[in-house]
């Protein structure tokens, strides 16, 4: 292999770099891993017709390579107390993004955050009891970070996910 083939363009893992193409397994193994997080490499195996040991070294390839990141219980946010949701759009000074960054992940209840280009700079989603608990955390925790110079807020009145898997 050349240096250059080594280390150019299409690494995995870097930074504006593209993954290695995934291949019809691999999206099978995705949508069946996105329906159910908790399938037996067994199951995997034979709804995606292969065998286990390329079921589980598939897997732990996707794992290596950053595919997937991990795997959690999905929660639904209001049987589990939290029945106001909003998106909060943040305008913030344009140096601050790290340290901003860095405090909105210790807010309570803010569930995630993703840095745009456009009118705003950060959306946030927060899942809170109440009004007055999401009141709180734009006021008094949102808005009181360095570097946030203004806030938005949209109330979420209903959600779901799609009904259409990307990997399918």
């Amino acid at each position: 292999m050349s240096q250059e083939a080594a280390d150019g363009p299409g690494r995995a893992g870097e930074t504006g770099r593209s993954a290695a193409a995934l291949d019809e397994v691999d999206r099978r193994i995705l949508d069946e891993l996105t329906q159910d997080g908790r399938i037996s490499i067994r199951t995997l195996a034979e709804r995606v017709h292969v065998s286990r040991t390329n079921a589980y070294a598939r897997v732990e390839r996707l794992l290596r390579d950053g595919v997937i990141s991990g795997f959690a219980a999905r929660i639904a946010p209001e049987a589990a107390g939290l029945g106001t949701s909003a998106y909060i759009a943040l305008t913030i000074r344009q140096d601050t993004w790290r340290e901003v960054s860095a405090e909105l992940a210790r807010v309570r209840y803010v569930e995630h955050v993703a840095l745009l280009s456009g009118e705003h700079d950060v959306l946030a989603l927060v899942r809170a009891p109440d009004n007055a608990t999401l009141r709180d955390v734009v006021l008094d925790r949102v808005q009181r970070i360095a570097g946030v110079l203004s806030t938005r807020s949209w109330l979420v009145f209903d959600e779901y996910d799609g009904v259409v898997s990307p990997w399918a």
